[in-house]
Parts: structure tokens; sequence; C-alpha cells
């Protein structure tokens, strides 16, 4: 009797242990039993480390021991190489760097394709604006001279305030109007000069002499 419980007890012991090997020993496949791809890794030769250090040597950008071994300082100038020509800075001899180097490819290598992270993202267009040069601003002497020769030629006939009144825009722009300046309304210096109004030395130091209109 013992030996049939003991029996037994092996056979169910057995079935759990196998079971328990097909659930857990597949590393390729998911839980709806599809096998997953495999992930391939690039790895350069000796040889093409080898040579792709005689090249940085050659261009000035290594100075280490040309013995087909991955150092820090190769790493480097690894990364100065594709910062130079469009490659993410890895510092990693992948595909995309032995290519641009020129260096010919294992038959295996070819197989595998250049991932897009190997190449370096495209600058984001700037967004600043441009900087807006210093304003021209009349002084309120400036403006009280050109309200009495408006006024004198009968284009204003408010007082001379020394200030942008409305009125005052409208007689400047019948004077710029006609003297065929451009009709802004505004005390600019292209009608400060044309009124024959002098300028200030902080204002001929900024913007200097007026372009011909």
């Amino acid at each position: 009797m013992k030996k049939v419980i003991f029996l037994l007890f092996a056979i169910l012991f057995s079935g759990v242990i196998a079971g328990y090997g097909q659930t857990t020993g597949s590393a390729t496949t998911d839980t709806a039993g599809a096998e997953k791809p495999k992930r391939v890794v690039f790895r350069a030769t000796r040889d093409q480390i080898t040579e792709a250090q005689n090249k940085l040597k050659t261009a000035g950008k290594y100075s280490g021991e040309t013995d087909g071994r991955m150092n820090n300082d190769f790493r480097a100038s690894v990364k100065v190489f594709q910062g130079e020509n469009g490659l993410a800075k890895s510092g990693s001899l992948n595909r995309a760097t032995l290519e641009k180097m020129e260096i010919e490819l294992t038959e295996n290598q070819k197989a595998i394709p250049i991932p897009a992270s190997s190449y370096a993202k495209p600058k984001a267009a700037s967004t600043d604006k441009p900087k807006r040069g210093p304003i021209f601003r009349a002084t309120k002497d400036q403006i009280n001279a050109a309200q009495r020769m408006l006024k004198q030629g009968g284009m204003y006939d408010g007082e001379e305030t020394g200030k942008l009144s409305d009125e005052t825009r409208a007689g400047l722009k019948k004077y710029q109007e006609a003297n065929g300046l451009k009709v802004t309304g505004t005390l600019n210096q292209i009608t400060l000069e044309k009124m024959g109004i002098e300028l200030t030395d902080k204002q001929k130091e900024t913007f200097g002499t007026a372009p011909a209109n």
C-alpha cells in the first residue's frame, strides 16, 4: 500500500515540475504564445575599431593607442566625429558611424538596419522674436518747434503744448503729405530734419543721419 501511495505521489510531483518548466522556460514567447523577435545588437569588430582609431588619429581627433579597444578617449573622439557629421553623439561605433567613416561592414552587420536614433535630431526652428531697435522719440522742445511751424503754415491752430495731441498729429500728416514724406502723423527723425529742427546729440549718436525718403 505504501509503495502505491509513493508511486502516485512521484507521478503527480513529476507532472507539476514538467508544467512549471513549460510555463517559465521559454523566453521568446509572450502571454499569447506568439514568438517575440530577438533583439539584435550591432557590434563593431576589433579590426573596424582599429581602422576607426587610425582614421581619427590621422584627422587629429584621437591621440590614444590603435589597439582595437573602445577606451574612453576613443569614445570621446567618436562623439566629436559624430557631432560633426550629423549623427547622434553616442560614442559608440555603430553602423551609421562606420558607414560615415567609409569602413567596410561585415555581411552580418549589413543585415542589421540603422535605427533612426543613430542620427542627430534636427534643431527646432528658433521661436525668438527679433529684437526691436531703439525707438525714436522727439523731445518736448522739438514738438513745440514743430507745432510753431505747423501753425505758421496753417496746418495747426492749437497751442504750443510740447505734446503730440491728435490735432498735432493731424497737422503733421498734412505737412508730411505736402513734402513727399511717409504720412505717419509722428514727429520722426525724417520729419524733424525736413522741418530743419535740430536733433539732440543723443539722437544723432543713436540714429545718425536719416535716410533719404
